[in-house]
């Protein structure tokens, strides 16, 4: 029986070239974002081991419907994904937008709880991988950063999960990139990391023989 995994942030960039990828590896992928038109798309293209389940994950309840349609449909979860993530167009203290702060703490820090809170019952089940999108931003200092703040969050809480998911057979991973082509820059970076790269990652820290726990992946761009 194919496995599954769960992905939010699944309509673009990193989560959509993870669908893909894991779909041609023979999984089963349920595609979660705000953008139901591009998730439907995306579910076409890859075909019937793909679910769309349009969602907010700012927002529990949503998430938490949306595992339960992925395990209606494909019998349970394997991996999950935590993907969703945003930066901020004016950074600092002072000149920054505290309402713009307030969203991004709640796709980068809250989104990834209610990912975690809502997969994990299922994850138990299978002793399955939950992934978490890092960051280089959250590996060092960067003057004044707040979105690299909620990224060191990302890197600490993933390794408390590690730790609590172990007592039961499970893994938790964190993939670390730095600048990567993706719509979170306006004008792109063809010249860094493509969203196939971090793809592979995940897929490295998914697929792993029981025995390893790949704990962090951390990839930059050569130039």
């Amino acid at each position: 029986m194919a496995k599954t995994l769960f992905i939010t942030g699944a309509s673009t960039g990193i989560g959509a070239a993870t669908a893909r990828t894991a779909a041609a590896a023979g999984w089963n992928v349920a595609l979660m974002a705000r953008s139901a038109d591009k998730l439907d798309a995306l579910a076409a293209g890859i075909g019937d081991q793909a679910l769309a389940v349009p969602g907010d994950v700012t927002d529990l309840s949503s998430v938490e419907d949306a595992v339960t349609e992925t395990v209606k449909r494909f019998g349970g979860i394997d991996a999950a994904f935590a993907n969703a993530g945003k930066g901020l167009d004016r950074p600092g203290t002072v000149e920054g937008d505290p309402q713009k702060w307030r969203t991004l703490v709640d796709i980068n820090i809250m989104g990834v709880l209610y990912a975690a809170r809502a997969t994990l019952p299922e994850l138990k089940k299978t002793k399955g991988t939950l992934v978490l999108t890092g960051s280089a931003a959250g590996k060092r200092h960067i003057s004044g950063s707040i979105y690299g703040a909620t990224k060191w969050f990302v890197h600490g809480y993933a390794g408390n999960m590690a730790e609590e998911m172990r007592e039961w057979g499970g893994r938790c991973s964190v993939i670390a990139p730095g600048m990567v082509d993706t719509p979170f820059f306006d004008d792109g970076a063809p010249d860094k990391l493509q969203p196939q790269d971090v793809a592979d990652a995940v897929m490295h820290a998914i697929a792993a023989p029981e025995r390893a726990a790949i704990r962090e992946i951390h990839l930059m761009p050569q130039s």
